[in-house]
């Protein structure tokens, strides 16, 4: 790990599924986030192995068993994996500020996340702010309303200092996470984010809540941001919805009206994939892919409900 104490520190955690979109992650932090360093969480070990092979100049990779503690093993079983992985989240910036106490601040990243611009137009407001976490609202367009039930902010890009009224935070997270983290609905909980919905009232000396929800784009906004303002300038975009389904092909969103205009951000990706899939093949590393519906839906109706929403400008694919 660099030495150089104003490097910005970022977390992020995938298995060997998701290496494409964790490497492609860390592609645009090089064009972007200078000077910084990447821990990532491996979370199998064929990840770990795959990433000890491309080493990373500026990253640390951390097997699963180096993260989990008698909490976490206490609840793994009675999680599925997108449950544990959520589990696992408020875990991961303690766990840096652990290993490396002179880091200043880290930031939680989903894996699944693509630098534009630099990050440090969004922590450079967190600083101004002078509090101690960051958070930022998924920013649902109007017809995605619907969603909130699932959690006003969006446990994807996450900023704790490494101080005492952060750790707090932090550890009412944790405690909450190993009381209960599903997939589902209950008593207005949703895995992991819902949490931070009172963030703002519970924690109001602690907590800034990002304002700049113009530059954190995804599938749930980018139509209508770029309707609104009549083009989008993210500092990030949130891949969500875009799965690997083969060794050779991506679903690029699923589900939602991503709009024409916006193609750019996609185009932007999928050669971004398209490098790092060939680094992979080089080195022999394979590609995984997992079917679209976890194998749940059979394999012409998964197709054809695909083409509905093709057709209907609420999915797109892409070869890789």
């Amino acid at each position: 790990m660099s030495s150089d104490k104003q490097a910005e520190h970022f977390v992020t955690l995938f298995d060997s599924h998701y290496l494409p979109l964790g490497l492609c992650l860390y592609r645009s932090l090089q064009e972007h986030g200078r000077p910084f360093h990447l821990w990532i969480v491996a979370l199998d070990d064929a990840c770990a192995s795959a990433l000890a092979r491309i080493q990373l100049n500026n990253a640390t990779v951390i097997r699963l068993a180096e993260l989990e503690n008698a909490a976490l093993r206490s609840v793994k079983a009675s999680r599925s994996v997108a449950e544990y992985c959520w589990t696992l989240t408020p875990f991961l910036p303690s766990h840096v500020f652990g290993r490396a106490s002179q880091v200043e601040r880290v930031t939680y990243l989903d894996a699944d996340l693509f630098f534009f611009q630099p990050p440090a137009l969004l922590i450079d407001e967190f600083l101004e702010s002078g509090k101690h976490v960051l958070i930022a609202e998924h920013a649902f367009a109007p017809e995605h309303a619907d969603k909130l039930r699932f959690g006003k902010f969006c446990v994807q890009f996450v900023t704790f200092r490494n101080t005492e009224p952060a750790q707090r935070v932090l550890r009412w997270w944790q405690e909450r996470c190993i009381e209960w983290c599903y997939a589902r609905e209950e008593d207005g909980k949703f895995g992991d984010q819902k949490y931070l919905d009172d963030w703002p009232d519970r924690f109001p000396s602690e907590v800034h809540v990002l304002s700049r929800t113009d530059r954190t784009v995804a599938p749930w906004n980018v139509a209508y941001l770029s309707r609104v303002s009549g083009s989008v300038q993210p500092v990030f975009y949130h891949f969500h919805s875009l799965k690997i389904v083969s060794s050779k092909r991506v679903v690029l969103h699923f589900m939602y009206y991503v709009g024409r205009k916006n193609r750019w951000i996609y185009d932007r990706y999928v050669k971004a994939i398209r490098g790092v899939a060939k680094e992979m093949r080089g080195l022999g590393i394979p590609v995984v892919g997992r079917p679209l519906f976890g194998g749940q839906v059979g394999r012409a109706r998964a197709g054809y409900f695909f083409v509905r929403l093709f057709l209907a400008g609420r999915a797109d694919w892409a070869d890789i």
